[in-house]
């Protein structure tokens, strides 16, 4: 077919088809003359980069799954890390992996993504919080606010509903906004440092050695093991990181009202730790 009759059959227009090819996402037509031929296998490949796409995967990254350099246990954790969820497929296969190694779930508890979160775009998280639109994108371009990539779209979350709140009320009690987006700025580049360490152990321990142990097993398998550690691992690094972060905030704030503070706000001050340390 010529490359007009493959963007009507395909959905997408001739210029995306062009643009896939410059990024290596399509392979060249067979030319007869000057006349350009696809065949069925350029109509299968842009099903596949746009389902890949709608499914939250950067350019960059469908490259590298087309090419063979990532696995299908390697797409399902992406999938997962975009917040896509994970394919019926590859839930079955966990959840199979997982029945004949762990003890059934007890009654009333649901497991791990039958709940999707309801989404945002930060127009609506605007609405929802009060905060005004101008002060949300100077926040999200300072990375104190981090989107879910949803597909090809930026959603958020009630989580993020809560931390905007946050965020405003922090500036209600007379925090100036340019001193809390220096103090953002320099958490995130310093979170984002921590963060990118963490993900290299993940790689290296973890992935790692899953990959050896079951190095005789099927994808399906494979991607259960992965997807079952990320699922466990991720919730207990936030809590530890969480804690780690909240002690160490008390006990510098601990430290500041010793020096400075009344009697009163010391007392203040170590109530508010005992408060968290009868939350925990």
């Amino acid at each position: 077919m010529r490359v007009e009759e493959l963007s009507a059959r395909a959905g997408v227009s001739v210029d995306t088809i062009r643009y896939y090819q410059s990024k290596g996402l399509l392979s060249p037509p067979r030319r007869q003359g000057r006349v350009a031929w696809y065949e069925s296998d350029h109509l299968d490949r842009i099903a596949r980069v746009r389902s890949l796409q709608s499914r939250g995967f950067t350019l960059a990254t469908i490259v590298r799954l087309l090419n063979g350099e990532l696995d299908a246990a390697d797409e399902a954790l992406l999938g997962e890390l975009a917040g896509t969820g994970l394919s019926d497929a590859t839930a079955t296969a966990k959840g199979s992996a997982s029945s004949s190694t762990r003890d059934p779930e007890p009654s009333g508890m649901s497991p791990p993504h039958s709940v999707e979160p309801e989404l945002f775009t930060i127009e609506a998280l605007a609405l929802r919080t009060g905060v005004p639109l101008p002060l949300l994108r100077a926040v999200e371009a300072e990375g104190l606010l981090v989107p879910r990539r949803v597909g090809t779209e930026e959603r958020y979350t009630s989580e993020d509903v809560e931390a905007a709140r946050a965020g405003l009320a922090l500036l209600e009690w007379g925090v100036p906004l340019s001193a809390l987006l220096e103090l953002g700025r320099r958490h995130h580049a310093a979170t984002e440092s921590v963060a990118r360490e963490a993900v290299d152990l993940f790689s290296v321990h973890i992935r790692g050695a899953l990959r050896e142990q079951a190095a005789g097993e099927d994808d399906a398998a494979q991607t259960a093991r992965l997807v079952e550690a990320y699922a466990e691992m991720l919730p207990a690094v936030t809590t530890l990181v969480g804690h780690h972060f909240t002690r160490t905030l008390l006990k510098a704030a601990l430290d500041h009202i010793e020096q400075v503070g009344t009697p009163v706000e010391l007392q203040a001050v170590r109530g508010q730790d005992d408060d968290q340390a009868a939350a925990r």
